[in-house]
């Protein structure tokens, strides 16, 4: 018998912004060749997340799940024809994959294992003028399937062919990734920060490095902020967000940078607090940072770190930071039973 997993309604104050972020085809895939015919604007966004997930931000943007063989999940997710003229909409699932420390989708069609699992209906949409619709992707994960992480992408796919008028036709292609880890134990994210570098390009331009390792069992898309205080004469240059694309996959390791900085930034010494996230896994290192001569770089001195790394067992989400509070409410229990857990109203609690 299939197991099929819950999921969870995205509230709607979280679609209007997912809206923007879930579009994942490059940039030229969505622009009409010169002197094609423009295909309109298509957007994308999911409805459903899984329960256990409910505080996951990857898990509003993308398909993310952990499952043992032989369970079925569905996610619905809504299509909008954002042009004045009518549209063909095809749906479909297609492979891709972690290269380069970075999330890369197979050209057309190209199938996967993780393909061959999914489904999505219907397969064609016809939308009118500024229509919206909703479809549904369906996982179906068989009772062989070995353990291990598989990534694909639904895609919504619209274009218009040549004709008399346009020598050259187009595609547009919008859809989400999908993040699928198979296993009959418990789930394991985490990742380790080694250390951070200070760099100044030859045209003196500043930037940080930060070496990172993935040291749990599911791919990283790693996000966070850089905030430079304590700088000479009491300087706080403020926050600095890390340039977001590196995805790393289990065991992987790579750097993030922190790219557009001041070019007058004095070199320091800086108080470096760097805080990456992926979902719920959270770290940060702190260390005192000089910045060196145009084309050089200087690792920086650590004097502090903290982590959440996360897994799932199956009944619920839980945190290393969290342990001990939780060991200490059941003991409470035992005089004054807790109240029931609830169910956030908003993705973010």
């Amino acid at each position: 018998m299939r197991r099929r997993a819950p999921s969870l309604r995205v509230p709607g104050a979280a679609l209007a912004a997912l809206a923007l972020a879930l579009p994942v085809a490059p940039a030229a895939d969505a622009a009409p060749a010169n002197g094609a015919p423009d295909p309109g604007f298509l957007g994308f966004r999911l409805l459903e997340a899984p329960v256990v997930r409910r505080d996951d931000p990857r898990a509003l943007k993308y398909i993310v799940d952990h499952l043992k063989p032989g369970t079925v999940i569905e996610r619905r997710f809504e299509v909008a024809n954002n042009s004045d003229t009518g549209r063909q909409v095809r749906l479909y699932p297609a492979a891709a994959a972690i290269t380069e420390n970075q999330f890369a989708f197979a050209e057309g069609r190209t199938p996967n294992e993780l393909t061959r699992w999914t489904s999505v209906e219907p397969a064609v949409l016809d939308l009118g003028p500024q229509e919206k619709a909703e479809a549904e992707v369906t996982i179906r994960v068989p009772d062989t399937a070995t353990p291990g992480e598989r990534y694909a992408v639904v895609w919504a796919e619209s274009g218009a062919p040549p004709d008399r008028q346009h020598n050259i036709g187009s595609v547009m292609r919008v859809g989400t990734r999908v993040y699928l880890d198979i296993s009959n134990s418990g789930e394991y994210a985490d990742f380790r920060i080694s250390k951070i570098v200070a760099v100044r390009g030859k045209d003196g331009r500043p930037s940080v490095l930060a070496h990172v390792r993935n040291t749990g069992k599911r791919a990283l898309d790693l996000r966070g902020k850089l905030h430079l205080a304590d700088g000479p004469g009491g300087l706080d240059a403020g926050a600095h967000a890390v340039t977001e694309g590196t995805t790393l996959p289990p065991g992987g390791s790579g750097t993030v940078s922190v790219d557009g900085l001041n070019g007058s930034l004095p070199a320091g010494p800086w108080t470096a607090r760097l805080e990456l996230e992926s979902g719920m896994v959270r770290h940060s290192l702190a260390a005192r940072l000089t910045f060196p001569a145009p084309g050089g770089s200087s690792v920086g001195w650590i004097i502090g770190s903290s982590n959440r790394p996360y897994w799932y067992a199956g009944a619920g989400v839980v945190a290393v930071s969290g342990v001990v509070l939780l060991l200490l409410r059941r003991r409470r229990g035992r005089t004054a039973p807790n109240p029931p857990p609830q169910v956030p109203s908003s993705p973010n609690g």
